[in-house]
């Protein structure tokens, strides 16, 4: 059986799965490109994680400089994931992304959630859309607050930012075998 883990650069979610199940994993960054993503066998579950650069409420005040072939870049990604969703047919998925436009294309997810539900001690309200289980939650005090905003720029901003919790990635696991 397989776990398909879209645009997870960190592979922090993806690689709760390894003890169990044959997790293939596909992200820009190392070279795959999701839109060119063919068909494979016995695929349990998709974790999908498309770039929220042209969608997260974060960056707002650059969308208008973007344009709408930015946004056209980053829905490309979204359909690409849920193609793949569609195609495989798997027993649960979920696709995320953080609080912003992506609900006016795709609609109201099904779910949100923040770090601080899951044992890390911040904040950054994610979006989730999908068949799954939601996890139970762990709750503690979010004593970083919203740290993803300090993150310096540089290179791995943008990875760094887009990392998924590991308490949550933890959390999800547990209830989505």
């Amino acid at each position: 059986m397989k776990i398909l883990s879209l645009c997870d650069y960190t592979r922090t979610w993806g690689s709760q799965y390894e003890d169990e199940y044959e997790v293939i994993y596909v992200d820009i960054q190392h070279g795959q490109d999701i839109r060119l993503f063919k068909y494979v066998d016995n695929v349990h579950g998709i974790i999908a994680q498309p770039p929220c650069d042209h969608f997260a409420v974060s960056g707002a005040r650059w969308w208008k400089k973007k344009g709408d072939e930015a946004l056209i870049e980053g829905l490309q990604l979204v359909d690409a994931c849920l193609r793949i969703v569609i195609s495989h047919r798997p027993r649960w998925w979920v696709l995320e992304n953080p609080v912003g436009r992506l609900r006016h294309y795709i609609g109201p997810p099904a779910h949100t959630y923040n770090p601080c539900d899951y044992g890390d001690p911040y904040t950054k309200r994610t979006c989730l859309w999908g068949e799954f289980t939601m996890p139970q939650k762990n709750p503690v005090e979010p004593t970083d607050g919203s740290k993803m905003h300090l993150v310096p720029p540089g290179p791995e901003r943008k990875n760094i930012r887009s990392a998924t919790p590991l308490g949550f990635a933890k959390a999800f696991r547990a209830a989505n075998p």
